[in-house]
Formats: structure tokens, sequence, C-alpha cells
């Protein structure tokens, strides 16, 4: 089957919290092969959206799609296709990096071969690679985030989600996950890279959503959003949005 040009589609997506609404009608196409931002202030509804594209949520009104597959009723291709870094960096404390990524491997349905490969040659590119035994729950934020990125990466995904995934990680770290975006690009995967901070997004992505209070603000190349919100730089237009955001959670 031929693969869809377009990697996450949302049609009208919606999602309330009671009479709160995170996302009102959100619209986005993803092209396949992109590093796209979906970036906004804290509240906009980013890890809302990304909650429902990876089955942790489900939308109260309105379509989202995968590769194609809805999310309403395909979660497990989903979750197949999908790699996912969330910001807190949660793992099994009392199991070690090598043992919580072996049962990644395996959820993955791996062999215990390709398995053992990918770790010891993920470990490696980490830095991880003495501390493959000890218990994850001995281990700095950073590094616990980094086997969240490579519990992410192990089953070479066609489809990256990322949110807020820097938090912890040192400059080296930081330096190897730029690369890995684009190398994942340049293979023809997608990065949704969701945040709230600029600086990355105005180096590595090429295209970009800017949602305001559950809704996308304005999206294209990162040169046309800029030229819709008037800014000389997404910090700026991100800036002029945070001064008129609402207060509700994510």
């Amino acid at each position: 089957m031929e693969q869809p040009q377009r990697a996450i589609v949302l049609s009208d997506l919606c999602k309330d919290y009671g009479t709160t609404a995170a996302l009102r009608g959100v619209t986005l196409e993803v092209p396949r092969g992109s590093i796209f931002g979906y970036v906004g202030p804290n509240g906009a509804g980013k890890t809302t959206t990304i909650k429902i594209l990876t089955g942790i949520l489900a939308p109260t009104r309105g379509d989202a799609f995968v590769l194609g597959h809805d999310v309403k009723t395909q979660a497990l291709a989903i979750k197949a296709a999908v790699g996912y870094v969330p910001e807190s960096g949660a793992v099994f404390d009392k199991f070690s990096p090598a043992e919580y990524l072996t049962l990644i491997g395996r959820l993955h349905r791996l062999s215990d071969d390709v398995i053992a490969d990918r770790v010891d040659s993920w470990l490696k590119r980490f830095g991880l690679d003495r501390r493959r035994n000890l218990a994850l729950g001995e281990l700095s934020k950073g590094m616990r985030q980094k086997v969240c990125w490579i519990s992410a990466l192990l089953h070479e995904p066609e489809v990256l989600i990322l949110d807020e995934p820097l938090s912890g990680l040192d400059v080296e770290a930081v330096a190897l996950t730029k690369t890995l975006m684009a190398e994942l690009a340049q293979g023809g995967k997608t990065v949704l890279y969701s945040s709230h901070l600029m600086d990355v997004v105005s180096r590595v992505c090429s295209h970009v959503a800017v949602l305001h209070r559950g809704q996308i603000a304005a999206s294209g190349t990162i040169e046309e959003v800029l030229a819709a919100r008037g800014a000389p730089s997404l910090e700026q237009a991100l800036l002029a949005l945070a001064g008129t955001s609402g207060a509700h959670d994510e």
C-alpha cells in the first residue's frame, strides 16, 4: 500500500476537560519526512494533542490520523509505528537501562538478537554503556531521559513524537538529538517536535504550527509563519501570544 504523503492529519480536533476546552477545532497536516515544530505558550494544548496522537487520551470530537491510521479505532497500529519521548522521563526505577530497553524491544516483537544489537549501539551512542546495569532510579533525570529517547528509537519508528524532549539533557546529548532528528528526516521519517522553547525549533524544524488557546494561529514553513504573525522570530511570535494566553493547563 502506498504511504500517505501526510504523516499526521488533524481535522477539527477538539478535547474538553469538563467545561474547559483544551483543543478547539485543531486542523493540521504534518508532511512526511519533515521535522515539524508544534509550538505555543504553556497551556496552549500541545500536550493534549500529543496524548491524543499517542492513544493516551480520546478526542471529544473531530479526527486524528497517524500514517493513515485512525487514533480512535487503530491505536495499536499507531503505537507500532510511533516513537514517543515525553517530558517526564518516566521509567521503571528498579530496572536497569538494559533490562528496560529489552522489555520495550520485546513489546515491539523484536527478536532478542536485534534487541541486543540495537540496545548496545544506542547505549554507546548516548554515552550510557557503562551504566547499562545500574538501576534507573539511581540515574540522573538527564540519563533517564536518554533511556526514554532510546526506547522511542529502538523499533525504528516511522514517526517520532517529542514532547519537551530535552528536559534534563546535557549539552552533548542536546547536540546528539538534533543530529538524530536530521538523520530521521533525511531517511524519510517524520518528527513532531512539541515545545514552548524556540531555540531548537528555529534551528532544526522545516515546518511549524503555532497553537494558541487550543487553536492553530498559524502554520507552514517557519518563514510563512513569521510572515503571518508579523514577527521577526518564533520567540517574538510566541511572546506576543503568551501575553494573551489563558491560564488553563495543557
